[in-house]
């Protein structure tokens, strides 16, 4: 009898929850599956007439390839003669293909990869249906490549090659020593024959770099290599551990950490290759340290180096521990011997371009061109490399320069891409010509919008690609004083927007001191209802070295942002101050304060955003961002948790003294204790705001993230769960730092936290991501 009561009344108090639960709004699998369409994997199949990268050949030809709705084409384009053409007859190579193989392949979905021309172009050579093959344009004969091929190095570890300018040479790393291998005989040569762990040769494995890829630059006759002996002797390690049946395994590492006494050093060398020979640069060992970005071969090679042309002379730039000063240096190839030009000293941390290096060494002009914000906007300025003297600024004006293309010597003139000059978006980016002596500035790419340009190998021409977020754009052809020669391809985005797609809006707020313009972009679903409230998401990625936004070019899709909007949503991305690609001071807004991490502008921009689109719901706000935007989310719900209601941080880098020594040290500067105990990093750690919690916190982390290892969230959690805080965690045990094969499925737990939580509803049960390939790249 009591217990039935009991029970009775237990069922009484839940019928109202139960009923309540049953109120809220569902989401369906359609509705999912209709989000799913808005993704990149869905969209960018629906863009034709978009032009590959161009392939060049000789006199500044080039051959690319063009999305078309049916396929694809080969398009080959002589600049002189302004002609546009078929590459080769795709109909004939797609039978002769079919023919040779057994398989049925289509003249516009060729399988080809990694298409190459002979030197006198008759001969195009590729590989498919799991063969190479080399075809005969003009006769249309296709034969089995029978040119020999050398076996692999077995000597080479399987690590990657770092060919000579000649191809006659390749460099490879083995047993902590430099080797090099003749790339048709296969002989190999030992260059280097002291190295040992952890202070080896050309090694690139510091912080959450560690590969087995040599970091060196060889010299422009193939017949020397600049690179270094990097020590790590002393320098701690990082560790993780994998998730399997068995013993588990110990991944480890050198990765220091900031405050750490020891951290990666390196001896600068000159090889000589023929007759093996190391020449040791007379100074003191320099920190693993880049101007460009953390890592000394970010680039993609040997950073901050610069070969003389007749190999005589290396100059190079020593930058200190905290980025703060720079030192251009130049040595004798021969003799080690180092001489110092000059030295710029920065209160924040110095930089040299985005995107690219732009300090270049003119050994024939005894000139350097360098790259510097000391005027608050980041020029181009000339020195005499004898005296380190500054003999002009070269650029000026309140834009940047971002890269410096190319320079010709005997014009004496530079090309170079810069953002912020022309009026409108300051991101956009324009190619420009000026002389040496900072005369004749000229715009050559004077149409409104993003552009991206590659220069031929002479510079005679170039390619510029340009569009906006909004407006597709197209392809041209220019002569390199900015003359329109041909209009090579069109974007049409008619089959797109025939689904129902529509472009994000591009915005303009005031950041939070109420002067700054701030630009981003806001998605709607495409039924938006003017009259009803959806609630707000806000991708952040804060940078410093990046945006959230990223490429301000067309695309038919930026992360999962208008998936999200169809599902009920309103989504904004803001480039908040912090961020790269304006004025010195605005990027170095938070320096210092890592924490701030443009959130005041944030929450600024919503509110206007709001106040002008009254649909939005700013009670009803969430943020969501990944590695330096999961840092930032989870300082938004911590410091600002009457405003953001929901935030999902994923591989966030929590606490910046358990993150690689050289980023954390770049913008926060060098750890530094106070007299009690303190540090400047203390303010600006995560965890220690934790049970500040208000709302609903989704942590993700991958147990194998070699870029922000794990620990860095564990010590939120410790927190979340020591204040007595609700949290949700997702781990994944293989995942690196992007989550690999398991991104689809954290995207449609991050849909699924955001429809439940912000939203109010309930999504479909265990929804499966599909994505799919553009079938117009044709599998093998």
């Amino acid at each position: 009898m009591h217990k039935y009561l009991l029970a009775l009344s237990a069922a009484a108090v839940l019928a109202p929850a139960a009923a309540s639960a049953q109120q809220r709004p569902v989401l369906t699998a359609q509705d999912y599956a209709r989000a799913e369409r808005f993704l990149g994997y869905n969209t960018s199949s629906l863009i034709d007439g978009s032009a590959g990268q161009p392939n060049w050949l000789g006199n500044d030809r080039f051959w690319y390839r063009v999305l078309t709705p049916k396929g694809s084409e080969y398009v080959l384009v002589d600049p002189a003669r302004k002609t546009r053409s078929a590459a080769f007859d795709q109909t004939k190579l797609a039978a002769a293909l079919s023919s040779a193989s057994g398989k049925t392949y289509e003249a516009s979905r060729l399988p080809i990869r990694g298409l190459t021309y002979s030197p006198d172009e008759k001969n195009i050579a590729f590989s498919a249906a799991g063969k190479a093959w080399k075809y005969d344009v003009l006769s249309g004969q296709l034969t089995p490549d029978a040119a020999p091929t050398a076996p692999a190095a077995p000597a080479a570890n399987g690590g990657r090659e770092v060919e000579s300018p000649d191809g006659k040479l390749a460099a490879f790393i083995k047993d902590d020593n430099l080797w090099v291998r003749d790339t048709k005989t296969n002989q190999l040569t030992q260059l280097t024959t002291d190295g040992t762990k952890d202070y080896g040769y050309a090694t690139d494995n510091a912080g959450w770099t560690h590969s087995d890829a040599p970091v060196l630059r060889w010299s422009p006759d193939s017949r020397k290599i600049a690179t270094f002996r990097q020590d790590q002797r002393n320098v701690g390690s990082m560790y993780l551990v994998s998730t399997n049946i068995g013993h588990p395994k110990l991944e480890s590492w050198k990765y220091p950490l900031p405050g750490d006494k020891d951290i990666a050093m390196i001896e600068r060398v000159v090889i000589e290759v023929n007759t093996p020979k190391v020449v040791r640069f007379q100074m003191a060992p320099d920190p693993h340290r880049g101007t460009l970005s953390d890592d000394i071969s970010s680039s993609g090679t040997f950073d901050d180096v610069d070969w003389s042309p007749d190999t005589r002379e290396l100059a190079f730039v020593s930058t200190s521990r905290d980025h703060k000063e720079e030192k251009f240096r130049i040595a004798d190839a021969s003799t080690g011997t180092v001489r110092e030009v000059f030295t710029e000293t920065v209160a924040t941390q110095y930089e040299s371009g985005q995107g690219a290096i732009n300090w270049r060494y003119l050994p024939k002009s005894k000139e350097i061109i360098w790259y510097s914000e000391r005027d608050n906007w980041g020029h181009l300025y000339l020195y005499d490399a004898g005296t380190g003297k500054v003999k002009r600024q070269i650029t000026k004006g309140n834009w940047l320069v971002t890269k410096l293309l190319r320079v010709d010597e005997q014009k004496r003139e530079l090309y170079f891409l810069a953002d912020g000059r022309e009026p409108g978006n300051p991101y956009f980016t324009h190619l420009y010509r000026i002389g040496l002596d900072g005369k004749n500035l000229k715009l050559l790419t004077p149409e409104p919008g993003n552009h991206q340009v590659t220069l031929s190998p002479s510079g005679q021409y170039f390619i510029d690609t340009y569009s906006q977020p909004d407006k597709p754009g197209q392809t041209v052809l220019r002569a390199a004083d900015g003359k329109l020669v041909s209009t090579l391809e069109k974007t049409d985005i008619s089959r797109l927007t025939a689904t129902g797609w529509k472009a994000p809006t591009p915005i303009t707020v005031k950041a939070a001191d109420g002067q700054t313009d701030l630009y981003g972009l806001m998605f709607t679903p495409t039924t938006l209802d003017a009259g009803k409230k959806y609630p707000v998401i806000d991708y952040i990625y804060p940078g410093p070295q990046g945006g959230g936004v990223g490429s301000w070019a067309f695309s038919a899709a930026r992360n999962d942002n208008q998936a999200l909007a169809e599902l009920g949503f309103v989504v904004v991305v803001i480039e908040g101050s912090c961020n790269p690609l304006r004025s010195k001071s605005y990027h170095d807004a938070c320096y210092g304060n890592m924490a701030e991490n443009t959130l005041s502008d944030q929450i600024s921009g919503i509110k206007q955003l709001a106040r002008q689109h009254p649909y939005m719901d700013v009670n009803r706000v969430g943020i969501w961002g990944h590695s330096g935007g999961g840092y930032a989310t989870a300082a938004a719900m911590f410091r600002y948790p009457e405003f953001f209601k929901v935030g999902i941080s994923e591989s966030g880098n929590h606490e910046n003294r358990n993150y690689e020594d050289d980023w954390a040290e770049r913008y926060i500067g060098l750890l530094k204790t106070n007299p009690d105990g303190t540090t400047n990093y203390d303010n600006q750690a995560n965890a220690p705001y934790a049970k500040n919690l208000q709302g609903k916190l989704m942590l993700a982390h991958g147990l194998m993230d070699d870029n922000v290892p794990p620990y860095n969230t564990w010590l939120v959690v410790d927190a979340l769960t020591k204040a007595n805080k609700s949290y949700d965690l997702v781990v994944f045990p293989q995942a690196r730092h992007g989550f690999g094969a398991a991104s689809s499925y954290m995207m449609r737990r991050r849909w699924d936290y955001f429809v439940q939580n912000l939203a109010g509803a309930e999504p479909p049960q265990n929804y499966e991501m599909k994505p799919v390939p553009d079938p117009r790249n044709a599998v093998q």
